[in-house]
Order: C-alpha cells, then sequence, then structure tokens
C-alpha cells in the first residue's frame, strides 16, 4: 500500500533531477492514486522539449 504518497514524491524528485527543473517545478497533476500519472512541469516549454527529446534519445 501506498506510505502517504512517497512514490509519487520519489517521482517528482527523479523527473526534476532528468530535466534539470527544481523539485518544485514537477507535481501530478492527476492520477495520485493510480498507475497511469500526469505531470504538470513548470518551465520553459522549449528548453523542456529539448531535454525530454535528449532523454529520449530522439
Amino acid at each position: 500500500m501506498p506510505e502517504h504518497g512517497a512514490a509519487n514524491q520519489a517521482l517528482e524528485r527523479l523527473v526534476a533531477k532528468a530535466l534539470g527543473v527544481p523539485r518544485s517545478a514537477v507535481s501530478v497533476a492527476a492520477g495520485g492514486t493510480a498507475r497511469l500519472k500526469t505531470l504538470r512541469i513548470s518551465g520553459d516549454p522549449a528548453a523542456l522539449a529539448r531535454c525530454i527529446e535528449a532523454l529520449s534519445g530522439g
């Protein structure tokens, strides 16, 4: 059973680190208790898109 959102917080930290944004810029927008989640990431859209593209090998 989830331990008070610990998995969501770990996901937010992981994504923030991977994209080089502050932890506060990443939040679970939907699916907090579901397996599939929607994240909200604050920042420059073009820079975020470049980071995501680089991470995906594109």
